[in-house]
This record gives structure tokens, sequence and C-alpha cells, in this order.
């Protein structure tokens, strides 16, 4: 959530911030401004309501000109949706500031702060910064001091980026779980909350820890850890570049994401089989000693990750026998967990920075799990970090905030990890050989889902005036049917509810008429014969049904049934293939109804705030 980008250099800055903070907006964000200190040392504010675009405009109208500023792109916590709200907030004419994140106790520090005489003129948590180190600055303190000693008084999740108009040669930034990336350039530096922000000025990147302090210069980039003591910390040269984050020819940047599943799961698995069978140490070195010990599974992940973590239950207690419990970590942080013995704690997040997983994950190290593993598609991020295993997705950045390549190659992963463990439960290397052999195909399988974009297209017109939707999968296809309800209620504002289909008649029956699509998972597997009568069910009632079937099941389009013949594969990666054309179905109804795709209202593409 939000988008931060701060500039020190030699240069106007301006044009840098704008650029990184559009390249941010797939964070979500409802406002955007920026500050820079002008060459008379005065500092100068934009603020607008709306896209970064309209900023544009309003910088074109009144251009600011600065080398050392910062940018930021809100979404509404403390106070509504207004110019006053919009960041970066000021004290007097010499502090700026810009946070993403939330300071739970600003109330206390505002109160103190007004009887100091400090006015307030906006509704927001982070105006107390402001006002905080422009205080400790008129006591004397140093920037850096002042810094240091605000965000000691703070309780909450913030990243935060600071500016004094007296000292007009630095940026001095603190983070606290909110995720800040530094960028180094050739006699300027830069500071970001994600990496794209910043591909257009460098590719060398320092990743700031939980608690650090720094000071970022032309000449350089000094750190303090948490204790204050001044520290190093690794440069890491990142492989995206620009263009990775550019549409190309594409319409919107979800479009472009879905086309490229078939790479990206092709990069998941390369480097992961050898001789055809997997690769344990993939996980890293600790994954030969923690693998054959593991007895119970706990997987916690939110969103479109709790649905891959869904999924990977029936593989990991189908194929590897363990048994596996998947939470919503925003629940699991709250309750009383009993922790069976030798249980793997594993995360699914796309940025690696969701804050409910990542105190999950802080929780889980406290409380005697055997190790923690996290899969993700950010490879510096906390989660990575902070686990004793990593299991890198290899999805490349995704803008678009509706999460597609992320959650299949998430899939994939999970697969290779299942196979990982399913080694020390009995599995014989022919039977690994084969499922090996299946995963391989899961990128061809993609592709061949990707020529039926055409047919989706047109099928998107009888969705497009439906106000409610219920999709139906059974087995590890309930997870996909909930995954393809949350695609078209999050981009097309539709309202969809995923069920499965064997709960029809314990409720969810009373809503279907002829108004009500019904879109169902149907591989062939198991469970085919069960779905089908479920469908019938379905038909007696007057309801429409879309059916997504492999083309071996036997089932054809009839009146109230139409059928969507998907490629035969093997039920392994049956997940894998049939998300591919839901994707794509919820990007064209979308599409039809004029919405935003790629920044759909009130959401964010990484969650840092609980």
């Amino acid at each position: 959530m939000c988008g931060i980008v701060g500039a020190v250099a030699e240069r106007n800055i301006v044009p840098i911030l704008v650029e990184g903070l559009r390249r941010l907006e797939y964070r979500g964000y409802d406002s955007a401004g920026v500050a820079v200190v002008d060459n008379g040392g005065d500092i100068g504010l934009c603020r607008t309501v709306g896209k970064v675009s309209e900023l544009q405009d309003k910088l074109s109208a009144s251009p600011l000109n600065g080398r050392i500023g910062v940018a930021h792109t809100r979404w509404a916590t403390h106070g509504g949706v207004t110019e006053a709200n919009a960041h970066p907030h000021l004290s007097g004419k010499r502090v700026a500031v810009i946070h993403n994140g939330i300071i739970e106790n600003f109330q206390a520090i505002k109160d103190d702060l007004e009887s100091k005489g400090y006015s307030f003129a906006s509704e927001t948590d982070t105006e107390v910064a402001a006002h905080l180190v422009h205080d400790y600055l008129k006591q004397g303190l140093d920037l850096v001091e002042a810094v240091t000693k605000a965000t000691s008084s703070f309780e909450g999740a913030y990243a935060l980026l600071v500016v004094d108009s007296e000292d007009p040669d630095r940026i001095v930034v603190s983070r606290v779980a909110s995720p800040l990336v530094i960028g180094l350039g050739l006699g300027e530096n830069f500071v970001a909350s994600g990496v794209p922000a910043l591909l257009p000025v460098t590719q060398r990147f320092i990743y700031l820890e939980q608690g650090d302090i720094a000071e970022i210069r032309r000449e350089g980039v000094t750190i303090f850890d948490a204790d204050g003591t001044q520290v190093e910390r690794e440069v890491h040269e990142t492989q995206w570049d620009s263009e990775s984050a550019e549409k190309g020819p594409y319409r919107h940047f979800m479009l472009k994401e879905i086309f490229e599943q078939p790479s990206a799961l092709a990069d998941t698995l390369y480097g992961r089989v050898e001789n055809q069978r997997v690769v344990p140490q993939s996980l890293g070195p600790r994954a030969a000693d923690l693998l054959p010990q593991i007895e119970n599974i706990h997987i916690v992940a939110c969103g479109t990750s709790y649905h891959a973590g869904c999924v990977g239950k029936y593989w990991l207690e189908s194929i590897a026998k363990i048994p596996t419990q998947v939470e919503i970590a925003s629940e699991y942080r709250y309750r009383n967990v009993v922790v069976p013995k030798n249980t793997l704690f594993v995360t699914l997040s796309q940025s690696g920075e969701t804050a409910d997983t990542l105190e999950a994950l802080r929780l889980a190290k406290e409380s005697g799990y055997l190790g923690t593993l996290t899969i993700c598609n950010s490879a510096h991020s906390s989660m990575v970090r902070e686990s004793d295993l990593v299991m890198m997705t290899q999805a490349g950045p995704e803008i678009g905030v509706a999460s597609t390549k992320a959650f299949t190659t998430q899939l994939l992963s999970v697969l290779l990890v299942t196979l990982m463990i399913a080694r020390h439960h009995g599995l014989d290397a022919a039977r690994e050989r084969e499922f090996v052999k299946h995963l391989t195909h899961a990128a061809v399988a993609s592709d061949q889902a990707l020529k039926m974009n055409d047919m989706l297209k047109d099928l998107a017109e009888d969705f497009a005036e439906k106000h409610h939707t219920l999709f139906l999968g059974r087995g590890p296809m309930w997870p996909i049917a909930m995954e393809g309800a949350l695609k078209l209620k999050e981009i097309s504002y539709i309202h969809a509810e995923a069920y499965a289909a064997g709960e029809l008649k314990h409720g969810p029956l009373a809503l279907i008429d002829e108004e009500m699509p019904v879109v169902v998972v149907a591989p062939n597997n198991d469970l085919l014969d069960k779905l089908k009568s479920n469908m019938q069910v379905v038909r007696a009632r007057g309801g429409q049904l879309y059916v997504f079937a492999d083309k071996e099941t036997g089932i054809r389009s009839e009146e109230g049934m139409k059928v969507i013949e998907m490629p035969h594969v093997d039920r392994l990666i049956t997940p894998i293939v049939y998300t591919v054309p839901l994707q794509l179905l919820s990007y064209h109804v979308a599409v039809l109804k004029g919405t935003d795709v790629d920044q759909p209202r009130n959401l964010a593409k990484s969650v840092t705030v609980e």
C-alpha cells in the first residue's frame, strides 16, 4: 500500500519522483504529492486527490524544481481522501515528511504537541511525525538524532522519510515493518518503497532491515541499526529492468501478466528439477536437515496466496501424506495456536511484506515450530530474509493489483515443495519422475489455455450486466473456484462467491435463478460424477451454467449450459491450467464494465498495514 520515493542529486529530481510514483501506482492509492527543497532553501509542495497523472498536470501548471525531495501516493487510513490529508506533510517551513504504515499511538503524541502550540492541518497520523521531528530539531538535535528520538516513541509499523530545509543535503529514513529500499547511483542516491520505482535510474539496491535508520546523501549512504550502531548492508543488483515494468503492446498490466504465465512457470521450474527429480537444495542449506523431520504443516497466507495454500493442502495430504492446516494470517495471529510436534510453518506472499503474514511468521518463530518456509516472489523481502527455507516463484514484476502469474507460480512452487517433502514419506523415485513429467507440462498447457482468449472475450458479454455470480468446484478445484470468484469481484466489482459444489444444498441453492450465472470448474477427475450431479441440481432450478470442462469429460453444451472446452491435462496440474481462463474471463468482464483493471478501487497490491 502507498508509494514512497525520495531522491538527492545534482539535477532537478521532480521528474524522477513523479516517474517513481507512476511506477508504484500498482500498490493502490487515492492521492499523491511531492515536496522538494528549492534552490532558495524553501520547501515547495504540490498535492492532489486522484491519480499521478493529475499531480503531473498540476506540476506542469506550477512547476517545482529542486535537487532533494520526497514524493508519495497515499492509501487513506486516518482521515478521508482530501488534499489536506495527502502526503507530504509539513511542519512550518522547515520539515517535510512522507510515511507508509500506521502510527498507532498518534493521538497521545498529537495531544502533547498541541499543548506545545503545534496546530494540525490534517486528520492523519503522519502529521505528528513532521511536528515531532520539528520539535526535536528546535531543541538542537541533529536530523538523524531527531528522527531516531521521534520514531522511538512510535508504536506500529511504518516507513518514514524526512527532509529538513535547513539541512538540504540529506534525506533521513526509518523503517519498522513497512519496506524501504535504497537505490545507489553515481553522485546521486534514491529511496523507495519498491524496486520498480527506481529501475529507470539504478539497478543497485540496499534493502533496509527492521529498525534501520539511514542517512541518504549525494555522496553516499550511512545506515544505523535498531541499536544505533552504524552497519553495512549488502548491495544487490536486480535482474529486473525498466521495460519489465511497462505494459508493452498490452492494454493493461493484468493482461500482460496473464500472458506471461507460461514463461513464468518455466522460469520457476528451471534449476529445481534434475534427472526428472526435484532438487531439495533449492530451498536452501537447511533443507537436508529439516525436510526429513516434518510431521505436520501449517500454511498461513492472505487473499490469493491463501487460495494457493488451500490447493497445497490437497497436494501435501494426498502425495506427501502430511497433515496440513491452512489459515488466513489475520486470524492466525489472534488465536491460541496449538503447534503439533515437528510442524513446518509455511508462508505464501507475492511481496514478502504482507503485514499480517509477516507478523504471523515472526510469531511462529517464537512458538516452537520445527522451522519456517516462505514461498515468495520478492527475493530480498522481509519474509525471505527471516525464513529458514525459501522457494522463490520467479514470476518477475507483477504490477496489476489482481494477482495472476504470482498465483500460478505459487501453485507450481507448492507442488515442488510437496514432492521434496514426499520423498521422505514414501514417494518412490519412479512415482516422483511421473509427477515431474506432468509439472514440466504446466507451462505448455497454460499456453494452450491462453489460446482461449478470443472465445472468453465473447463469453464475457454474458456476465457484464449481471450483479452476482456463483463459482463451484470440488477437491483442489474448490480453491480455484474461490480464486476465480475473487478475480471477478476485485476487478469487475460484480459480487461473486465460491462454494464447494457439495455445499449447494446447504444454503446457496436458494440464490439460483436465471439471473445468476454459475461457473463450474470440471476437470476429468475422481469427483467428476459428483460434480455432474451438483450441476443438474442447478439446471433443475433454472440456473445458467458455464462449465470449464476437460474435453474428455463428455460434458457438452445444451440449453442452460455453456461448456468451455479445456485442454486435457493430468489432474495434478489442473489447478494451474484452469486458473488461466478464469483470469481471462474476469479481465474481459472488467474491460466491458469500464473499471480500472490494474488499480481497482479501494485495493492495494502490497498490503503492508493491518
